[in-house]
Order: structure tokens, then sequence, then C-alpha cells
């Protein structure tokens, strides 16, 4: 083999490089573990011990902090960790209304309801559907009669057309998402998830999952809120130092003395504090106190605090200044000086709730002036990935910003003269006035201009200086943003003037408990799925085996690193993807070794034998995991959250075992070749299986299609009759797994329960030793609270009678989704398997040149569909677990697909090999096909076999998550070997009698 000493300098490269990631993971768990033996079980304590060492060396080689390896660490998805998924769907109806102020117009109003109908079914966007409906219902109507309005009327002119209109809304519309996924995105990080996820799935839906989080209300709560967007002046740091020096005074004493001193402390302060408060800018002499004190902080901070004591101490005379650095700067004259902005001080991440507790005490709030407020930057800084803290001036008479977002009409990003990134600011004449009057304000001590906190939820997202008065209400706000900072704040800008609230479409909860066994089973299917792999190899193949064994090893290794690499999410049907790569593994290493037996058989020496083994296999080995690659690829970009975990694995999977079996396998090969070692490649009993078969495929052709149609005319017939047991993916409504104290409990009884509480239309199944419990009762109702009344519905109907007694602890995991959602997942779900059958057909067309390959490739891959679909809805109440229809069922549906174009491509290729071998006009078409069948059917037959063997492993071990989802697969790859014999072929010789001569 060329190039081998390029080869091994790669695998070792990448070998490095997978250990290097991979060890963050091990570091990792090895803190938490440390953190849970601290804890004891005490949640609370076990997050706190994580804080505490967030910015401290944990990696004891290359000295990275905690934070940094825990981002880098392999993420485990919510079905293996348990925590929560939220997709969240932007209000577009009540943003068309926001922008018409509201209009009365009946015609309007008509349209928007009836596009709310429409959405429900449609695949078209919300505003192409309002246009078109309000067209319909108003043939004559004008738009822009409705939507010019005093603040829109830059944007859209009394005259403009319905189309113009249009645009406008979905510029808006497009907008809109952009602000909240900005806002979202923000939001998500007050959960202190390390591993969160938010990406925009459609044009009008996010998906948010939050692994290992245990609020779900507070979730629901916090996401589901109107984005609060708000205006402040600003306190200088100068006036404020004197009030934190107090402050810190009052905690120290407050550490030490009784309540009743504290108290007296607090009050005194107080009064201290507002005269230093009103005399700040007169009498600078007043900050000498201050300043004295935060030298001794930073001396004291300077000096050698290794031994505990003396941390202790500092501790205790400073704690404030302990966990929030001042702002101070050394001057010319190298003395300590206040530096002057709206900063008053800086925190480590781990410090920013301890700063809170103490600002939240009774003593310190009494001393903190009422028209003053703190608050955090919205995210730490860059390079001291520290947060700042600022202090703004409450105004009024409820104490609130000097001006909030309703009054912005836009904003967008732009470059100042110098080309740095800018954001522009567009205010209503009402903002503009009262705008004119806060920088003229912030203006007014010539040598100290004051500046504008830019707060978004409580969050300070920015804080310009006013360097003028800004009149007219058009302002540039400049800083050192990145161009995508001046974007996102823009959006923020953005997010109080036009409010598009964002209701939660769809959402799923996973219990710790639930999640703990699906990793157990995951390992456990991972373990068994491997060693059936081993021993078959080994026993089948002799010591070439062995190597396809330490080849598939690699793979495993190699393919975690990647994984941990690209920062991709583990999720249980992830874990299928893993399972699934050892039988991709064995499939190229079972069409070398076939090829590498043939060429023995023909009397090659062993190295020539291996070496045309490796050259013959290629062109099969790459076609059928190329098709199998444009599946993954297809699921990746249609599908979402756990289906997208499958398919990335499937995809690096497919990379890496190519790389394994083709480079890897060849290297130690021929190393032991080399060495003289005996390298067989069958064990007695097996070097003979499937040697001069000569079964009549060809001839029998007619039988498998009426075997084949008999059935899914079978189907057909029950699938109009008898339906499918659709998962809540695909119906809408809300499931709950609920495991009851009480192992006698029945589906029936459960279910005579549920109907007579909640009306009909309910579905309650066995999942494992579960019970899952699915309901429409109340899935309309978008109100906060509705998912927790609902919930509190279920448990009290359940709770009516001792044996089916439980509490909220018993619903181990819950799943909610609209019937909006339900009814956009269906149809994109039948369109993504359409495609993929298209996408590969179309391979097939370009690889084999003849349309009867195609024909026969998309016949054969619509069958396998047809059978596992028929095989769902035959058997749905017979067998002793669910076979629901659901997004995973959708996977499994195209992974079928994808295994059978790699079956079919390595018989079609084999096909095509005989033809160009045969080619005389009197060799008959039909016989060397079906001679071409049997010469493969050894690799057929032996690929079939480790990959239901692997499944059923799957099937078994992998736990209730992916029970159905592994079925469906197992079945699918027993049609999907049958089809690429019995189907394709047979097409093939149907529709091509003269071009194959």
């Amino acid at each position: 083999m060329q190039g081998k000493g390029v080869v091994k300098f790669f695998a070792i490269l990448l070998a490095i490089v997978c250990l290097y990631q991979l060890s963050f993971t091990w570091v990792a768990h090895k803190v938490k573990d440390d953190a849970k033996v601290y804890a004891k079980g005490d949640t609370t304590k076990e997050k706190a011990y994580l804080d505490s060492i967030a910015t401290q060396p944990v990696y004891p080689i290359l000295k990275h902090d905690y934070q940094y390896v825990s981002q880098r660490a392999l993420a485990l998805g919510l079905d293996l960790e348990g925590g929560m998924s939220v997709t969240m769907q932007i209000s577009l109806d009540e943003l068309v209304k926001k922008l018409s102020n509201d209009n009365t117009d009946v015609y309007f109003n008509q349209a928007i309801a009836q596009a709310n109908k429409d959405i429900i079914t449609s695949q078209t966007d919300y505003i192409t559907l309002f246009v078109s409906d309000y067209e319909k219902i108003n043939p004559q109507g004008k738009l822009a009669t409705i939507f010019s309005t005093k603040d829109n009327q830059d944007r859209i002119k009394f005259n403009a057309t319905n189309s113009e209109v249009e645009t406008y809304l979905k510029d808006n519309a497009k907008s809109a998402v952009t602000q909240s996924f900005t806002i979202l995105n923000t939001r998500i990080d007050q959960f202190g998830v390390a591993n969160a996820n938010i990406q925009q799935t459609s044009a009008d839906r996010i998906l948010i999952e939050l692994p290992g989080v245990k609020e779900p209300e507070r979730v629901r709560k916090l996401l589901s809120g109107t984005a609060k967007m708000e205006f402040y002046q600003t306190y200088d740091n100068s006036q404020v130092t004197p009030l934190l020096s107090n402050l810190n005074s009052i905690i120290a004493a407050e550490n030490k003395a009784s309540k009743k001193d504290t108290a007296k402390t607090a009050a005194a302060a107080k009064t201290d504090t507002t005269k230093k408060l009103a005399s700040a800018k007169a009498d600078t002499t007043k900050e000498k106190g201050a300043l004295a004190l935060l030298n001794k902080v930073q001396k004291s901070g300077a000096k050698d605090t290794s031994s505990l004591s003396s941390k202790t101490k500092g501790s205790d005379l400073y704690p404030l200044f302990d966990v929030l650095k001042p702002m101070m700067y050394q001057g010319q004259n190298g003395q300590t000086e206040i530096a002057p902005g709206p900063v008053v001080g800086r925190a480590d991440v781990k410090d920013t709730a301890k700063v809170d507790k103490y600002l939240r005490s009774v003593a310190v709030k009494s001393a903190i002036p009422q028209s003053m407020k703190f608050l955090w930057g919205v995210k730490p800084m860059a390079k001291t990935k520290t947060f700042e803290l600022y202090a703004v001036k409450l105004v009024g008479a409820n104490n609130g910003p000097v001006l909030t977002g309703e009054v912005i009409t836009d904003a967008f990003k732009d470059v100042d003269q110098k080309g740095s990134p800018e954001v522009r600011m567009i205010m209503n004449s009402d903002g503009a006035e009262k705008w004119s009057e806060i920088t003229t304000e912030a203006c007014k001590d010539p040598n100290n201009h004051q500046s504008i906190a830019i707060v978004l939820d409580d969050n300070v997202y920015s804080a310009p200086r006013v360097d003028n008065p800004i009149p007219g209400g058009v302002s540039s706000i400049s800083g050192n943003f990145t161009t995508e900072e001046a974007g996102d704040l823009a959006n923020v800008l953005k997010a109080g003037r036009l409010p598009a609230p964002a209701h939660i479409v769809a959402e799923a909860v996973v219990g710790p408990s639930l999640g703990k066994e699906a990793v157990n089973a995951g390992l456990l299917s991972n373990i068994v799925g491997l060693l059936v792999v081993m021993v078959f190899m080994i026993a089948y193949y002799n010591r070439a085996g062995t190597v396809a064994v330490v080849a598939v090893l690699i793979n495993i290794f190699f393919l975690m690193g990647v994984l941990t690499s690209l920062g991709a999410v583990l999720t249980m049907p992830g874990v299928a993807g893993i399972v699934l790569t050892f039988g991709l593994s064995v499939d190229a290493n079972v069409l070398i070794y076939e090829r590498v037996r043939e060429e023995l058989a023909l009397g090659k020496s062993l190295k020539i034998a291996v070496a045309d083994g490796f050259k013959h296999a290629l062109s099969s080995i790459l076609d059928s995991n190329i098709s199998t690659f444009l599946t993954g690829l297809i699921l990746y970009v249609f599908g979402t959250g756990t289906i997208q975990g499958f398919a990335i694995t499937l995809m690096i999977g497919i990379i890496t075992s190519l790389f394994c079996s083709l480079l890897i396998s060849r290297i130690i090969l021929e190393y032991m070749i080399e060495k003289g070692w005996d390298v067989k490649f069958s064990n007695p009993w097996s070097s003979h299986t499937f040697k001069n078969a000569n079964y009549a495929f060809v001839k029998n052709r007619f039988k498998y299609y009426i075997f084949s149609g008999s059935f899914i005319l079978l189907g057909i017939g029950s699938m109009v009759t008898r339906g499918f047991n659709y998962g809540v993916d695909f119906v809408g409504g809300r499931t709950y797994v609920i495991r009851f104290d009480d192992k006698n409990v029945g589906v029936e009884q459960v279910r005579t329960i549920i109907d007579k509480n909640f009306g009909s239309g309910n579905e309650v199944k066995t999942f494992g030793s579960d019970i899952s419990v699915t309901t429409k009762y109340d899935i309309n109702d978008n109100a906060p609270d509705a998912d927790a009344k609902v919930e509190t519905a279920v448990i009290k109907a359940l709770d009516s009678t001792p044996q089916t007694h439980i509490t909220a602890a018993n619903i181990r995991s819950q799943q909610k989704v609209a019937p909006t959602i339900a009814n956009g997942l269906k149809k994109s779900a039948t369109l993504t398997v359409l495609f993929a059958i298209i996408i590969i057909s179309g391979y097939i067309f370009i690889r084999f040149r003849k349309w009867q390959f195609s024909l026969g490739a998309m016949i054969a891959t619509a069958h396998d569909a047809l059978m596992v679909l028929s095989f769902f809805s035959i058997f749905k109440d017979v067998l002793p677990f669910s076979l629901d229809i659901d997004q995973s069922f959708i996977a499994a549906i195209l992974t079928v697909i994808g295994y059978s174009i790699n079956d079919t491509v390595v018989v079609f290729d084999r096909i095509r090999e005989f033809l160009n071998l045969h080619h005389a006009k009197t060799d008959d078409p039909k016989a060397v096909i079906n001679d071409a069948i049997n010469n493969t059917l050894s690799r057929t037959i032996i690929t079939a076999l480790t990959v239901l063997m692997i499944l059923l492993v799957l099937f078994i071990f992998g736990g209730d998550v992916i029970r159905g989802f592994s079925f469906a697969l197992l079945i699918g790859v027993c049609f999907g070997t049958y089809s690429s014999i019995c189907v394709a072929t047979p097409v093939i010789i149907d529709f091509g009698k003269k071009d194959l001569r």
C-alpha cells in the first residue's frame, strides 16, 4: 500500500487528538464524583462545590479550570442525563396586530383568525397565509391603510402595494424571531446549565434543551415571559465607592454581631451614606475614607494569602470586597484612584451569587438608597471572565427606568466613520422628546458625562457614555463591538418595540432516574453489542477476524473523540448510532474479507490476495457508505433534537469506519504478512459457507412480488381501517410516564380513570415497567400555569383510588406537543422520507448510469418503508410493547432506507461487474444476474446477521426509550436484506430486458 507512512502519521495524530479531547470528559467526571462525595446527596451543596471551583485549575497537567474542562467534556442529552427540552413558537399573529396598532378592521381580524386555522395544517409561512387570506376575504382591500401607522410610515407608505406590505411584515417577522433567539439565549444562562443548547428549527420555532435542570416550572415561567426593555441613568463609580465601603463594614459587622447590633449599625450607616451621596461631587475629601479602605484591600490582596488563616482573616475584614473587586487603577503619581464610569465592581462567575446574597440581606438593603439598584452585565468580560456590576438610578414615583423600549421604532447595526461597528437607534416622537431631555441631563457636568444603561430582563447589555445631547431621537451607540455584538444589541433594542410573545408548543421533561437508567442501558447495549461483534468475527474469519475487531475498537475510540471535539450531544438514539456503527465497521471488513477469500480460491498468494481484495472491494464499500451517509445528512438537515444526534453519530461513524476498515485494517494485515504470521480468513466450519451457492432468485421473482404485494396491500388496508399508534409527536397532547408504587396497577385500570376524568381520545399503554398516559386535555391553553394545572389534574385523578395513588415524584418524564407542531411534523416526516428516496435514487443513477438501477433502488427503498409501516399497523396492538409512530420511528425508517441502499448497492456493484465480464449476446442476462446475486450472497447474509445480532442486543438491552426505534430497525434490516436480493434486482431484469445485453 502506497502512502503507508502518511496513514500511520495521520492515525497517530488523530489518536493523540482524540485522547486529548476525551481527557476533558474523564477529568470532568472525576470532579463531579468528588462533588457528590463531598455533598453526600445534598444537590445544593453539590452545586455550590462545583461553582466554587469553576475558575480553579482541575486539569493537573495543563492547568485548565473546571469551567473550561466541563465545556469541552462529552455532553449528554436529556434522555441520558435528565432535564427539559422546550420548543418555543413566536406568536406572529400578535406581532401582526402590534404592527397595525391593534387595528379593528373587520376584514383584517378575520384574515388573522383564518390564518391561525390554516397554519395548523399548512407548511406555508404565517405571513404568506395571512396576506393570502386577507386578499380572499377582501379582494379590493389595501393592507397599507392598516399598516401605514404613525410609527411605520417611514417604511410603509399609504399607497404601498400588498406585496410591499407582505415584504415589510416578513422582514419584521424574521427580525422578531432573531430578537427572541437573542433574548432566550440570554435567559437560559440563568439556569447555570453547562451544555444548554438553543437552535432555530424553523421560520418561527426555537428549540431549547437544558440537560440536568430540575425546575421545569421556573423554566416555563422564565422562557414565556415578555421581554422587558428599559433605559436607566447610572451612578458614577466615584459616587458609589463610599457606599460599597459602608456596605462592606455592615456585612463584616453583621457576620460578628447580633441582629440587634446589626440593625443599629445599618441605621447609622444609612444616614452617613445618604449624606455622602448628596455631596459626593462637591466634596471629594469624603472619598478618602473609602480610598483608604480600598488601599488596604488591595495591599491585603497583594500579600501572600496561601495559608488558610490569612484567607479567613481577609474574608472577615473585607467580606464584600473579597468577592466583588472594586474598580480602581494606578494614577500617574502611583496612587490608587477610583475608576470613572458606571461599573462599580467585578466578580467571578462563582462569586456572583454570594454578592447577590450580601446585597439582599436586610441590613444591607436598608443602607442602599431607594433610588439605587445594582444590576449585572449580561455576559462575562472576554479577557477576565468576570461579570461587571452596575449601579443604576431609579426615578419617578414608581422608582423605575427613565425610558422603556416601546419608544424604539427601529435599530440596526452600522459602521462609524472609522469603519468600526456601531448601532443606530431610532425613536418615535414621544421617545425622541424624552431622550433629548435625558441625554442633555447626562451632559450637564462638562467634565463628567454620564452613561445610560441599556437593560433587558434586568441584565445590562451596554452602558454607553453620552457624548452630546441627542435631539431628534436618532442615536449612534459605539463601543468595542464586534459585528455580531452590534447585531445582538440591535436585536435587544428592538425587543421592546415589537414584542412577539413566544409560547411553549412542545416540551419534554425527563427525570434524572429515567436518565440514569438510559445511561446504564446504553452502556450495557454497547458492551454486549461489541462482544457479539468480536465473537462472531473471530469465529467466522479466524485471525483476520481479530484484525477486524481491533479496527472496530479503534473506530469507536476515534468516533467518541471526534464527537467530543465537535461538541456533539450524545443521546440515546446517538447510542443506537454507535451500536449501528459496529455493524457498518463490520460490513466493510466483510466485503474485503469475502473478496480476499475469492482471490485466495483462485490460487493467489496471501499478499497479492489481500491487495486485490482491498482493490476490488473499494468500489462497493465507497458506494454503499456514501449512500448511507446521504441518509444521515438528510436526517440531520430535516431532523431535530435526538434525531440530529443520531444522524451526527451515524455520519461520523461512517467516516471513521472507512478510515479504519480501508487503511488501519490493511496496515495491520500487511504488517502480519511481512512478519510471516499465518493469517487465515476462515475457520474450517466457515470456509465453505455459501460457496457454489446457486439459488434461483431470478426465476422465483414473481413469488417475491406476490408476497411483498400481498403484505403491503394488507398493511394499507390496516392503515386505512385501524391506523397507527401515533406518538405524542404526531397527534399533540401531553404524555406522562408514570411509575406506580403498586406493581399490580394495569393499563385498563388507568385508562378507565383517565377517560372518566378527561373524556375520550386518551391513550394509555405500557412503557417497560411503567405506564404512559397521553391526553389532549386543555392542550390549547397557553396560560403560563396550564402545564402545572394539567399535571395536578392527572395526579388528582389517579390519586382517587388507593391502588393508583401517586405524587409528582412518580412522574418520571413528561412531554407536551401542540397540535400545530404535531401536524407540521407529520407532513415534514412524509416529505423527508420521499426526499431521501429521491436523493439516493439519483445517486444510484449517477453511479450506475442506467435508469433501471435507479428505478430498482427507488422501488426497493419505497418497498422497505411500506413493509415497515404495514408491520407497525398490522401488529400495533398485538406485540407486548408499543409500536409508536413518532420522530424516532422516522429516523428508523430513514436508517432502514440507508441500510437497504447499502445492501442493494453491493449487489448492484457485483451485477455490473458480472455484466461487464459476460457481455456477449449469447450470455443470458438473467443467468448472469442470478450468478452475481449468489456470488455476493455470503457478504449479504454475513453483514445482515451481524447487524441483526447487534440490533437484537440493542432491542433487548437498550431500554424502553428506544425499544420501538430499535425494533423498527430490526425488522427494517430484515426487509432491506430481502428487498436488495428479491425486489431491487428483479426490477432491473423486468425493466431492462433490452438494455442489459
